[in-house]
């Protein structure tokens, strides 16, 4: 495994911000982490390059115990975020000059070619870069070592759609052979780079899986009966934003395991069915759907 967490735990104070994470991703996965903010996947993300130490549990990165990776680890660990600070008096020129310097693999045809296709203008001082540029001019220098392992936390953040789209168009065509691990709000984005999704609530890990698996197990489901259906029939645990309309219920499965079955436990506590319709989702709906959930959970 390129990330293998166990029992992963981190607290500030009497705030438990994970608890109990176990995280795989292996070789060559592009995992998307998500869940609302709060959530704790900045603090994982911040364990796993050695920023925070573990509380409880650990985690190991390429191998090694996080707390034990050195300089040479972070020559196979690219690592970008939101709040990443640079040197501002830099010159984006001046800027490659330097990190060009701290990594012997660095590709320098791959380094100017990323330039390009960012419109990097090489005079421009790091001061004066737009949000959207400051993140591309980090991902172009992530990118230009060659990472075996790529830690992305926010990296859409902020952006307008189009710079978004140049970002992932990017690391879709740049970061073949690498691993990625990357947390989003920008989940309709992500869902052609994503192999594997898990989802973090309140710091623990709720599931993870194949973006396969997660769009086979999700349906958005509508269905109306001859008869109003009496949600005192009772509920399936594995129904979200669950909503009656007279004769027609409107729910999200998240155990999803084929029509029939559906409809065959559907009848059973609401009596015949008039109208069925399960459909696909997509990752963002799925994620937003998720989030709105625990937000309801919490607030009870």
């Amino acid at each position: 495994m390129i990330i293998e967490t166990q029992d992963l735990g981190r607290k500030f104070l009497r705030h438990e911000a994970l608890h109990g994470v176990n995280l795989q991703v292996p070789q060559d996965a592009a995992l998307a982490l998500i869940g609302a903010n709060g959530a704790g996947k900045t603090t994982l993300m911040r364990i796993l390059v050695n920023i925070l130490r573990p509380g409880s549990g650990s985690a190991r990165v390429l191998g090694k115990d996080s707390r034990s990776l050195t300089a040479m680890d972070f020559n196979r660990i690219g690592y970008v975020t939101e709040n990443q600070k640079l040197p501002s008096n830099l010159s984006i020129e001046h800027y490659f000059d330097y990190v060009r310097r701290l990594y012997p693999a660095w590709d320098r045809d791959l380094e100017n070619a990323l330039r390009k296709r960012f419109e990097l203008p090489r005079e421009r001082k790091l001061t004066n870069l737009s949000h959207g540029m400051r993140m591309k001019t980090m991902l172009a220098g992530a990118l230009s070592f060659r990472p075996a392992l790529l830690i992305l936390d926010e990296p859409l953040s902020g952006l307008d759609s189009l710079t978004r789209d140049e970002v992932v168009e990017g690391l879709l065509e740049q970061a073949e052979g690498a691993t990625i691990l990357i947390s989003s709000h920008e989940t309709s984005e992500i869902e052609g780079l994503a192999t594997q999704v898990a989802y973090l609530d309140s710091g623990q890990l709720t599931f993870q899986a194949t973006t396969d698996e997660l769009r086979a197990r999700f349906r958005d489901v509508s269905v109306t009966f001859e008869r109003a259906p009496s949600l005192a029939a009772g509920l399936s645990k594995t129904w979200l934003s669950t909503r009656v309309f007279e004769r027609t219920l409107r729910f999200i499965d998240r155990a999803y395991a084929g029509d029939e079955p559906l409809k065959h436990s559907l009848i059973e506590c609401f009596g015949p069915i008039e109208q069925f319709q399960a459909l696909p989702m997509s990752l963002r709906e799925i994620s937003k759907n998720l989030m709105f959930a625990s937000r309801r959970e919490t607030a009870q």
